[in-house]
């Protein structure tokens, strides 16, 4: 009888501490995707042109440009063209200076590009093309993202 409430007591423990570890995996892993603070030069206020509305819209081009490049990544040449089509067709936002329009110009015709593409590799060179027409303007621009 000893023996058998020994074991049963072990058992709890055992379960017990498991439970414990696999509580803080799954805390650790919620910390792990959590978003970053997004972290801004300056106030958006502040920006002139670059208000609200254009930050999100930016942050709405990276987001499409990260979808476009991860389907790639995965060899989806299909998953690829949603998000090309949003980057090549999507309403453009208000105010933009007309010398960062070359960059918008280019980012959209890459992006057209990558739909038409038939191949991976077609697509990827056209994705890295977006890329650096996003890098472009933010040098242009003064924009330094992280």
């Amino acid at each position: 009888m000893k023996y058998q409430t020994l074991m049963v007591a072990l058992f709890t423990l055992a379960i017990t501490g498991c439970a414990k570890e696999e509580q803080a995996a799954v805390e650790e892993a919620d910390e792990a995707e959590a978003p970053l603070p997004a972290v801004e030069a300056a106030p958006v206020e502040n920006m002139g042109w670059r208000n609200e509305a254009f930050v999100e819209h930016m942050h709405a081009h990276a987001e499409k440009l990260d979808e476009l490049n991860f389907a790639l990544a995965d060899g989806d040449l299909d998953g690829a063209m949603t998000p090309a089509y949003w980057l090549a067709q999507h309403d453009s936002i208000e105010g933009i200076p007309p010398d960062l329009q070359s960059y918008v110009t280019g980012i959209r015709a890459a992006a057209s590009s990558v739909e038409e593409a038939d191949d991976l590799e077609t697509a990827r060179a056209e994705a890295q093309r977006i890329t650096e027409e996003c890098q472009g303007c933010h040098d242009a621009s003064g924009i330094e993202v992280e």
